[in-house]
């Protein structure tokens, strides 16, 4: 019996599954559309969830990547399929988040023509992933597919592009899909350069430890804590750190959460140390400029990547390799460390400021209206340690990157390299899939929900378990309105038209609720935390009057 027929595209899932991809995020069109039915059509083939818009499909393949460590897949045609992919895959790619996303292309004799869909999409990808191709012999696919993963997966973490021209996707194969790459597992730094910081936090008056994004996976974790209850060194995490210290180290340990503005109580501590020890941070984070505008701090990196240098960020040395063996040898070379009283007294008055400072500018709303601090804290009450929340960007991530507390790490999601606006329900939909015994709140303006608020359809026809929570400020894009107004005295192009998000949820068979009025926000966000029957969105109007103050106060050295 002659064996049946193999084409370029069945090659491409053999590679997918190989790798063990569970998901598949993206939209179909003529020249992908052989893989999108072999996906549809195959038994065990991973779960295609087709979207809205590709940005949004890459948003979510971000995500399964920021949640797992694996890289996430997403799977778009030719010409603006490819195209609409470049902010996710950049937002991706900056943020560390292992992706890899295949795009389909015209036919190889249509690549230099005016042609419908003909785009140079390499040149496009090239400068904003880590792997870059186009397959030109389909019996090559499942070894460019084998060299996309490894890219995406080694630190540090990020985007690979594939271009797939319809007719390499079509063409007939004999080779076999190569196993999974297996992932390459780095030792710890060097010993004497490990030996040498141990003689360094000795020496100092007041060692602190940056954590940031790289620092904050599983097993670094793990590390981190183990490390942390035998060498009780204070904390500062990085907003995309949120969640590195947990509960039993929340009171020796934590000393708050840092980024955009330099005037939180981390910033203070960083300001008087004089030796910073950075774990899997990245400059993109939080730029070096503003904590270390003076150039006076000794840093020293441990890290799975070296560091880039420059004016502000030249640590003293980088011990480079695994980030949890490192710490976990730095651990046995200060067993018997301990902090001075001098030392424990200073961190006692930082721990005093931590925890009676009034978290935020304290003002009367207009009526009808939510203080947004009053928002973050009643959406604290309904959270949970093992609940994912996503953020979206906007006037609304300053005050919950500030003020919501995480105490897991990669539960709290934010787009701080980037700082891409619409990221919050996309991310939401992703960890739904990723945690589905798990309730996930999702957070966002009106203005940044408006940018993928489609894919509300997407968590419907998913039945997600997300609630979504909209700081209503009546239509500005307020992140820009109120920093505007600090430089000129007015705005521009921050308004747009007021939307009735109730009914904008129940029209794609979604939940809506509104609190209107401040004295309702606990009992409307319990309803909503209690309704298991799929998504439900919450419009909260809010009073952002007073957001200038969030800017004041700043420390010394630091920059506007």
């Amino acid at each position: 019996m002659a064996e049946n027929k193999r084409f370029g595209a069945d090659l491409v899932l053999e590679s997918l599954s190989n790798h063990e991809v569970k998901y598949i995020f993206g939209i179909p069109g003529a020249k992908i559309d052989r893989l999108f039915e072999a996906i549809a059509h195959t038994p065990g083939a991973p779960k295609l969830v087709i979207t809205k818009h590709e940005q949004n499909a890459a948003f979510m393949a971000q995500a399964v990547g920021r949640l797992t460590g694996k890289p996430g897949v997403v799977l778009v045609t030719s010409g603006p399929g490819a195209s609409n992919l470049a902010t996710g895959i950049l937002t991706a790619q900056t943020e560390n988040d292992p992706v890899v996303a295949i795009a389909g292309q015209v036919p190889r004799n249509d690549l230099y023509r005016r042609t419908h869909q003909s785009t140079p999409s390499v040149l496009l990808f090239n400068g904003i992933t880590k792997f870059t191709t186009e397959i030109q012999d389909a019996e090559n696919i499942s070894e460019v597919i084998a060299n996309a993963f490894d890219a995406a997966t080694k630190a540090p973490q990020g985007a690979s592009f594939i271009s797939l021209p319809q007719d390499v996707d079509d063409s007939p194969v004999t080779s076999k899909a190569l196993a999974k790459v297996q992932t390459i597992t780095a030792g710890p730094a060097d010993l004497d350069g490990i030996k040498s910081l141990a003689d360094k936090v000795r020496q100092a008056k007041l060692p602190v430890i940056l954590v940031g994004q790289r620092g904050s996976d599983e097993k670094v974790v793990a590390a981190l804590h183990a490390f942390l209850h035998g060498v009780k060194l204070p904390v500062v995490e990085t907003f995309q750190g949120a969640g590195v210290i947990d509960h039993s180290l929340l009171q020796q340990s934590f000393f708050g959460r840092v980024g955009l503005f330099a005037n939180q109580a981390g910033d203070q501590l960083l300001k008087a140390a004089d030796l910073v020890i950075t774990v899997g941070y990245d400059a993109v984070e939080y730029e070096p400029r503003v904590w270390n505008k003076e150039n006076r701090l000794q840093i020293v990196t441990i890290d799975s990547t070296d560091a880039q240098i420059d004016a502000h960020y030249n640590p003293a040395f980088q011990l480079v390799g695994n980030i949890a063996q490192t710490l976990n040898l730095l651990a046995d070379e200060l067993q018997d460390y301990t902090v001075s009283d001098a030392v424990e007294q200073r961190l006692t008055a930082f721990r005093d400021q931590l925890q009676t400072e009034p978290g935020g500018p304290k003002f009367q709303p207009a009526d009808g209206l939510s203080h947004p601090l009053d928002v973050v804290h009643a959406i604290q009450k309904q959270v949970t340690d093992d609940m994912t929340v996503t953020l979206d960007v906007g006037s609304v991530y300053i005050w919950m990157s500030r003020f919501f507390r995480s105490y897991r790490p990669r539960h709290f999601l934010i787009s701080d390299g980037m700082q891409t606006l619409g990221v919050a329900l996309p991310w939401a939909i992703a960890a739904s899939l990723v945690r589905p015994d798990e309730k996930i709140v999702s957070v966002s303006g009106d203005g940044g929900f408006m940018f993928s608020s489609a894919e509300l359809e997407t968590a419907v026809r998913l039945h997600a378990n997300i609630v979504h929570i909209i700081f209503n400020d009546q239509g500005h894009y307020d992140m820009v309105k109120f920093q505007e107004e600090m430089k000129y005295g007015q705005s521009a192009g921050v308004d747009f038209g007021k939307i009735d998000f109730v009914k904008y949820a129940e029209s794609f068979g979604a939940k809506g609720l509104r609190v209107d009025n401040p004295d309702q926000i606990d009992s409307v966000l319990s309803e909503a935390f209690n309704w298991n029957k799929g998504p439900v969105v919450v419009d909260v109007p809010v009073d952002y009057s007073h957001n200038t103050e969030l800017y004041a106060d700043l420390i010394q050295g630091a920059t506007d």
